[in-house]
């Protein structure tokens, strides 16, 4: 009985944790959309006019945590709004630290997203601002010796991953042309990494699998699943935004959390109900848009 309880307990925690990415934050609308989901808008790197500042507001609710509105915010400008990046992380330094999971244990940091997106500006000021470092930015940036240095230790981290399953490769390309030495070491020493990062979305799998999900909590949860910008995407909220990858017919798993496996039950060529496995814990919802 013990047992059984503390099964209950834990997928009440599960199902909370996405009740909770499901809310809507006080995100303001120049920072929606700026995510691995959606390409972001190059002219918000320049920092300069036209990018008006917005007044965040702090949860106290939230203290001695970071505002979670403030941390989902900081991250997704990070893909691409320096003046947004630069109030927040001025106003409250410990943000250039900050992380956020946007589902499913895919956690990204400030600078794990100015990294991948080439944001060499942003990426600077995270650092000068207390961010940690790491073999990703440290790619995108051209540091090819410190690139150098973890792989001669380390080998292996050739293969791991950043945020939303993007490859090392990956990262070094979004480098451009100043990040070229660290491309050319990599391919000399590994061969190119042509693996996309999640699955190619088309007509049939939006057919097959796109719509909303319910799952049964208080209140009742939504997993959105979407084609969008050329893939397959899952997620909680309005707009999807985590890629996915196939492991079996009707088996994926998001391009961040190799480990959970999301499992649609198919009938004539649509799927009724997702069944989404996170170690222990096993939760399925039924599709309300049939």
């Amino acid at each position: 009985m013990a047992r059984k309880r503390q099964d209950r307990m834990a997928r009440r925690r599960f199902l909370a944790s996405m009740a909770a990415l499901g809310a809507p934050l006080a995100v303001p609308t120049a920072v929606r959309g700026a995510v691995h989901g959606v390409e972001p808008d190059a002219t918000r790197d320049s920092g300069g006019a036209g990018n008006p500042l917005v007044a965040f507001r702090h949860d106290p609710a939230a203290f001695p945590r970071n505002d979670p509105a403030r941390v989902q915010a900081v991250v997704g400008a990070s893909h691409g709004n320096f003046d947004v990046v630069r109030q927040l992380v001025t106003e409250q330094p410990a943000l250039a630290k900050a992380s956020w999971d946007w589902g499913f244990g895919d956690w990204e940091t400030p600078l794990g997203a100015a990294a991948h997106t080439g944001r060499r500006p942003i990426a600077e000021f995270l650092i000068a601002h207390g961010a940690r470092p790491t073999i990703f930015s440290a790619a995108m940036l051209g540091d090819v010796d410190t690139v150098r240095a973890f792989l001669a230790a380390d080998p292996s981290l050739y293969r791991l991953h950043g945020p939303h399953g993007i490859s090392l490769f990956a990262h070094a390309r979004a480098g451009g042309a100043e990040a070229q030495a660290v491309v050319d070491f990599l391919t000399e020493r590994f061969g190119a990494d042509d693996a996309p990062p999640g699955l190619a979305g088309d007509a049939d799998l939006e057919l097959r699998y796109a719509g909303r999900y319910r799952f049964d909590t208080e209140p009742p949860t939504e997993i959105g699943v979407a084609v969008r910008n050329g893939w397959l995407l899952v997620g909680a909220g309005e707009q999807p935004n985590s890629r996915v990858v196939r492991v079996g017919e009707h088996d994926f798993h998001p391009t961040g959390a190799t480990a959970v496996r999301l499992r649609f039950a198919v009938t004539d060529g649509r799927a009724h109900a997702l069944t989404i496995e996170d170690g222990p814990l096993t939760v399925t919802g039924e599709r309300i848009d049939q």
